[in-house]
C-alpha cells in the first residue's frame, strides 16, 4: 500500500501529461478541418488557383495589387472609411481598332417639317458595337520565279524566298505565334486547338501541333541564351519552383513530381522572366541556375535556396506575403464563434508595413530606403516583441503558433528588405509570372516527355518576358517568328522584347 501510494503522484502527473498532449492534438486536427472545410467551401481574397498543397507558394498566388489593396481597407487609410464602390464606367473601345462606318438616314418622306420646311442635316450621334469575327484562315503562296538563258540554256536561276523559322513546316509565323499563345498563354491544350481548327475545315492532329510545338522552341535557343545572360546583371532576382509531371521520364514513375523553376530579374526597365525544367526540387538547382550571381535573392521560405544564399555576394530576403499567408491560414481555421484578436494583431502589423510601401511605390530609392529606416524598423520593433510575447501563450503546433514560429526563424531575412530602397518587400513578381503556367496546368496537366517540358520552359519565358515588356504575347511572337530567321548570330540584341515598341510590331 505504501508503493502504491509513492507511485500514485507520478502517476498523476503523468495522466495530466498525456491528456495535455491529447488535448493539443485534438485543438490541431480540428484546426485543419476548419482549414479544410473553409478552403474547399468558403470564399477567400487570395484565390489558389491549384489546390493540391495545403500551402504550396506557386499554387497559393496572390496578385501583386491584392496585398496592397487589402492592406488599405485593414487599416483603414485616410478617414478609416471604406470608400463606396463608384458606378463602372464603359472602356472606350480601341482607337486603331477598324471602323466600319453604317450610315442611318431618315426617310425622304419624314425629312419634312410641318412648317413646311425640309430638315436639314446638323450633325450626327455615334454608338460604337464591339464585332468579334473567328480566326480568319487563308493560305499563303510562296512563288518563286524561275529564270533561264535562251541562249545556252544552261543558266537556271530561282529566287529565294524569306528564310523561315521551319522551313520544311507548312505553318507561317502567324500560324506558329497562335498555337503558341493559345497553349502557353491561354491555356488550350493542343488537341482542343485540334478541333477548334478541325471545324473551320483544317485537319491538323495534336501531334504535328506538338512538333511545331516542339521544333519552334529549339530554334529559339539564341534568343534564351541572351536573356540567360543578361538576368543576373540587375540587382534583384526573384525565385519561385512549382510541380510539373512528365510522364515518361527516366527512372521516375508517371506519378511523381518534377519542377519548373522561375526567375525574374534583369537589369533597369530590361525585365527578364526565364523558367527553367528540372527533375529535382533539390537545393543543387538554384546554385546551378544562379552561378556567379551577385545581388539580392528574394524567395520564400523553401530551404532549398540555403545553399545559393550563403555565396558570397547574394543577399538573401524572404517574402512577407508568405508570412501574411501564414496568419490568414491561422484565421480562417479558427471557430465560427471564436475571437480573432491575436491574429488580427499580426495581420494589422504586416497591412502597416504594406501601407508604407503605397505611400511610396512612386518614390526614388534614396527616399523609400529613408521611409523603411524612420517608419518600417520601428513598426518592425514592435511586431517583434508581440510575437515574442504571444508565442508563450499559443498552441505550437496550432495554426497561430506556425504561423509565429516561422516569423521567428526567417525573420531576419523578412526584414532585411529595409536596408536597401530598390529591394523588395515580397516575392509578388515571381509568382505572378508563374501564375499562367499553374493555369494552363489545370489544363494540359501534364507533359509527355522531358523534351515537351524543356520546350515549355522556352516558350513560357518568352511570353512572359515579353508581357513584362508590355507586349501583347501573339504579336511579339509573330514578329520574332519573321525576324529570327533573317537574323545573325551577333545581332540577337535587336530581338530582345525592349528593343522594340510594342506599336511598332503589331499587326491589326
Amino acid at each position: 500500500m505504501n508503493h502504491t501510494a509513492e507511485t500514485l503522484p507520478d502517476n498523476t502527473a503523468l495522466l495530466k501529461e498525456i491528456i495535455l498532449k491529447q488535448a493539443q492534438r485534438i485543438a490541431s486536427l480540428e484546426e485543419f478541418i476548419r482549414l479544410e472545410k473553409q478552403q474547399r467551401y468558403g470564399a477567400s481574397s487570395e484565390k489558389s488557383v491549384d489546390q493540391g498543397e495545403l500551402f504550396n507558394e506557386a499554387e497559393a498566388i496572390v496578385e501583386e495589387s491584392v496585398a496592397h489593396e487589402d492592406v488599405a481597407v485593414e487599416i483603414g487609410v485616410g478617414d478609416n472609411a471604406i470608400a463606396p464602390k463608384s458606378k463602372p464606367v464603359r472602356k472606350p473601345l480601341p482607337a486603331e481598332l477598324p471602323r466600319i462606318r453604317q450610315v442611318y438616314e431618315l426617310p425622304l418622306e419624314e425629312r419634312h417639317c410641318a412648317c413646311g420646311c425640309t430638315l436639314t442635316e446638323i450633325g450626327e450621334e455615334i454608338s460604337e458595337q464591339l464585332e468579334v469575327i473567328p480566326a480568319q484562315l487563308r493560305v499563303i503562296q510562296h512563288v518563286r520565279k524561275t529564270y533561264a538563258c535562251k541562249g545556252c540554256e544552261e543558266n537556271i536561276k530561282t529566287a529565294d524566298k524569306p528564310p523561315q523559322l521551319l522551313p520544311k513546316s507548312n505553318a507561317s509565323a502567324a500560324t506558329l505565334a497562335y498555337a503558341i499563345t493559345a497553349k502557353y498563354q491561354d491555356g488550350l491544350p493542343l488537341y482542343r486547338l485540334s478541333n477548334i481548327l478541325q471545324r473551320a475545315g483544317i485537319e491538323l492532329s495534336r501531334q504535328t501541333l506538338s512538333d511545331w510545338v516542339i521544333n519552334t522552341a529549339e530554334r529559339l535557343m539564341p534568343v534564351i541564351q541572351q536573356l540567360q545572360q543578361m538576368l543576373h546583371q540587375g540587382p534583384v532576382i526573384h525565385c519561385d519552383e512549382t510541380r510539373v509531371q512528365v510522364l515518361h521520364e527516366p527512372d521516375k514513375p508517371p506519378q511523381s513530381n518534377s519542377y519548373m523553376w522561375v526567375q525574374r530579374g534583369g537589369p533597369v526597365k530590361k525585365p527578364i522572366i526565364l523558367f527553367h525544367y528540372d527533375s529535382s526540387r533539390s537545393g543543387q538547382v538554384p546554385l546551378r541556375l544562379l552561378n556567379g550571381y551577385q545581388g539580392a535573392l528574394m524567395t520564400d521560405g523553401y530551404e532549398g535556396y540555403n545553399a545559393i544564399a550563403q555565396q558570397s555576394g547574394v543577399t538573401h530576403l524572404c517574402c512577407l506575403v508568405h508570412l501574411r499567408r501564414k496568419f490568414i491560414e491561422a484565421q480562417k481555421a479558427l471557430p465560427a464563434n471564436a475571437k480573432s484578436g491575436k491574429v488580427d494583431i499580426a495581420i494589422s502589423y504586416i497591412a502597416k508595413l504594406y501601407a508604407i510601401e503605397q505611400q511610396h511605390s512612386q518614390s526614388d530609392s534614396t527616399t523609400r530606403h529613408q521611409a523603411r529606416q524612420e517608419q518600417s524598423l520601428p513598426l518592425l520593433q514592435q511586431f517583434k516583441a508581440w510575437l515574442e510575447k504571444t508565442q508563450q501563450g499559443v498552441l505550437p503546433k496550432g495554426k497561430l503558433g506556425e504561423a509565429i514560429a516561422y516569423a521567428q526563424k526567417y525573420w531576419g531575412k523578412l526584414i532585411r528588405y529595409t536596408e536597401n530602397g530598390d529591394w523588395p518587400i515580397d516575392n509578388n513578381p515571381a509568382e505572378n509570372a508563374i501564375r499562367p503556367f499553374v493555369i494552363g496546368r489545370k489544363n494540359w496537366l501534364f507533359s509527355n516527355t522531358i523534351k515537351g517540358a524543356n520546350a515549355s520552359a522556352v516558350l513560357y519565358s518568352l511570353i512572359e518576358t515579353a508581357k513584362a515588356n508590355r507586349h501583347e504575347p501573339y504579336h511579339y511572337l509573330r514578329w520574332l517568328f519573321t525576324e529570327l530567321p533573317k537574323t545573325a548570330a551577333g545581332e540577337i540584341e535587336r530581338l530582345m522584347p525592349w528593343a522594340v515598341e510594342p506599336l511598332a510590331i503589331r499587326v491589326i
